[in-house]
């Protein structure tokens, strides 16, 4: 499957990026992620659709402020958030169970 973007309302939900125009992995470092095959990893597993996972971005700037993933297998939702975001997670977390709840049954 590929990635699909989700509005959340104050926020906006798409896939991980590290390319010429956006950069998530200093906002990755923030979260103590700092393996350099993380965002080719999370792109594999939408692929294989075994886990679809989101930034979590501020719509106007689009930076990333959280991540929220989904293990399509069990469909657990998981998440983190950047220092003073934890609103953002919260919210993306909710939009994802909605997603999940219609994508996964």
């Amino acid at each position: 499957m590929e990635p699909i973007e989700i509005n959340a309302g104050t926020y906006y939900l798409r896939a991980l990026r590290s390319d010429d125009r956006v950069d998530d992995r200093p906002a990755l470092a923030d979260g103590g992620i700092a393996d350099p095959d993380y965002i080719a990893q999370r792109a594999r597993q939408w692929a294989e659709e075994t886990h679809y996972s989101w930034a979590v971005c501020e719509p106007t700037t689009g930076e990333m402020l959280a991540e929220v993933g989904l293990d399509t297998g069990t469909a657990e939702v998981t998440g983190w958030a950047r220092s003073g975001h934890d609103e953002a997670l919260a919210t993306a977390m909710s939009a994802v169970r909605r997603f999940a709840a219609s994508v996964l049954g």
